[in-house]
């Protein structure tokens, strides 16, 4: 008795990637627009952007993604309000033929599971590129030598599973009552652990302005704090407090850009005891004061980005 090898075949295949980015853009920005031979996506990750697809004009929420098919004009911008953070790649595929879906269908309202696929493909990014992920001026994306190991194939894996992903989830939809009893059961907690999160997500966004303790969140969530904690470092891979404290910058970082607060006002209004442990805190997560932060972001919008950078 021999074995017989199978050879496994790609339903699709990522061949070259053109860009990955990830911006945060000022309530102003404005994008005038472009065209190529390649397939691009779109993905607003906070705030709303208005875009120009072919012939269509399009309000794009958070959560919303948006493929550009090879050859379509598109363009993107801020819509005056909201400081959008956007996730852009471009890429091309071995046999266009498997895009045909993303053809038919361009719009979608990704799942938490396609969510932390992108995330990946960004962090993977940053192991792999020589170059700043929001540099929107980049065209080329240098690739660092060496990069880590993997990362360039870890890209382009997580990129056609979210391809795939998305293709499954839509024939899912399509054709509801196919799940197994433990599939379903699976599904069942999985739709519970995400409403509960969701809704201890939303009671933290209630709560940004003032200092919230565990025992608060367990006792107006009616949830244990091991349950919590589970929950959070399973979905999110922090803990509660550290996930909170990294929603107050976010959301200081978003404060900043629409550029209608001092520092001081933003301290204040997301409730620090002080601005400098606001300071201290905007740049150990993010790596810069709030000063550097708003320079670069200013830089960027002013079309000086290289020179500062």
């Amino acid at each position: 008795m021999s074995y017989v090898g199978i050879h496994l075949e790609n339903s699709i295949s990522i061949d070259k990637i053109f860009s990955i980015h990830y911006f945060e853009y000022m309530n102003d920005f404005s994008f005038e627009g472009e065209s190529h031979d390649f397939w691009e996506f779109i993905f607003v990750d906070k705030g709303e952007v208005e875009v120009t697809a072919g012939q269509e004009h399009l309000l794009l929420k958070k959560g919303d993604l948006l493929f550009h098919q090879p050859n379509e004009f598109h363009a993107v911008k801020a819509d005056g309000k909201t400081a959008p953070n956007l996730m852009v790649a471009s890429f091309c595929c071995v046999d266009d033929a498997s895009m045909e879906f993303f053809r038919q269908r361009q719009r979608f309202q990704i799942d938490k599971e396609e969510h932390s696929l992108l995330a990946t493909i960004i962090a993977e990014a940053r192991w792999c590129f020589a170059c700043r992920l929001d540099d929107p001026y980049l065209q080329n994306m240098p690739l660092k030598t060496p990069d880590k190991f993997g990362a360039q194939q870890m890209i382009r894996l997580n990129l056609e599973y979210f391809l795939i992903h998305l293709i499954r989830r839509a024939e899912r939809c399509a054709s509801p009552g196919r799940e197994t009893p433990l599939e379903s059961l699976k599904s069942t907690k999985e739709k519970n652990d995400m409403e509960t999160l969701r809704r201890i997500i939303a009671y933290l966004e209630a709560h940004l302005d003032s200092h919230v303790t565990i025992e608060q969140i367990c006792r107006d969530n009616i949830i244990g704090r091991s349950q919590l904690q589970k929950l959070f470092k399973d979905r999110c891979g922090l803990g509660i407090i550290e996930y909170f404290s990294h929603m107050k910058i976010n959301a200081a970082k978003e404060m900043i850009r629409t550029n209608r607060m001092n520092f001081t006002q933003i301290s204040e209004h997301l409730g620090y005891t002080s601005i400098h442990y606001f300071s201290r805190q905007f740049k150990k997560t993010t790596g810069m004061t709030p000063t550097e932060y708003a320079s670069s972001i200013k830089a960027m919008a002013e079309g000086h980005f290289e020179e500062d950078r």
